[in-house]
């Protein structure tokens, strides 16, 4: 279990290679580099003790300097091509700052992600007992509602129609990953080099709050709802 006072570290992924929105880690987004947003969510969430940014890409890693977050290392190239897993790079900066017990992974991508959905997240790892804590959103599109198309254009059930529910009210409620927030035990997750297992817990988000940067679309649409969330504070 989690104990207060442990150290914990936040890790900002962002490599410079990216093909669906180039340059999207330093893209304008409401004003911002897109990637400060997910820096100044770590550095005012409470259970943060280090803001740390992972980047192959020299401009990515002088603005992540600018916004306040720690470089302390270069991400080597191997560990920043499209086929690199994730926890490749979680890895690597775990073995780079041995000195963590506990890693918050808050990929940039994800910039309507608060500090208080940070701290959350953590706090679900504290009064569980859990090794780790992921960020899900309600599905907007459940299985029962998929169809694949035949080749005459006709649909067909992506599930068999007896486990299909006949009115939406009866569908029970499914979660997807956000990709807004893991929390993981260090040690645990040297072990078991995924986030997401059986012992894993969930922090349930707002569609609102989970929009997950990946084509320029995504980008408009956070722009958007950050230009609205802060005229609704301002």
């Amino acid at each position: 279990m989690a104990e207060r006072g442990s150290r914990v570290l936040a890790l900002i992924p962002a490599r410079g290679g990216s093909k669906g929105v180039p340059g999207k880690n330093i893209r304008d987004v409401a004003g911002k580099p897109l990637i400060a947003w997910s820096i100044e969510a770590a550095r005012q969430a409470r259970s943060i003790d280090r803001v740390v940014v992972s980047s192959d890409d020299q401009a990515i890693l002088a603005v992540a300097r600018a916004w306040g977050a720690e470089v302390p290392f270069v991400r080597p190239p191997v560990l920043a091509r499209d086929e690199t897993p994730g926890i490749d790079v979680v890895l690597h900066a775990l073995a780079c700052l041995p000195d963590a017990e506990w890693v918050v992974l808050l990929q940039p991508t994800s910039p309507l992600r608060s500090a208080r959905d940070i701290d959350a997240a953590v706090e679900q790892c504290l009064a569980t007992g859990a090794p780790a804590c992921v960020s899900v959103t309600e599905a907007h599109t459940p299985p029962w509602w998929l169809f694949r198309l035949s080749a005459q254009g006709r649909l067909q059930s992506f599930l068999p129609d007896g486990e299909r529910p006949q009115r939406r009210q009866d569908a029970p409620s499914l979660y997807a990953l956000n990709g807004a927030v893991y929390v993981a035990q260090t040690d645990w997750l040297r072990r078991t080099r995924s986030f997401v297992t059986d012992e894993t817990v969930a922090y349930v988000m707002p569609p609102e709050r989970s929009v997950d940067i990946d084509t320029p679309l995504d980008l408009a649409m956070a722009d958007c709802l950050l230009r609205w969330h802060s005229g609704e504070s301002g």
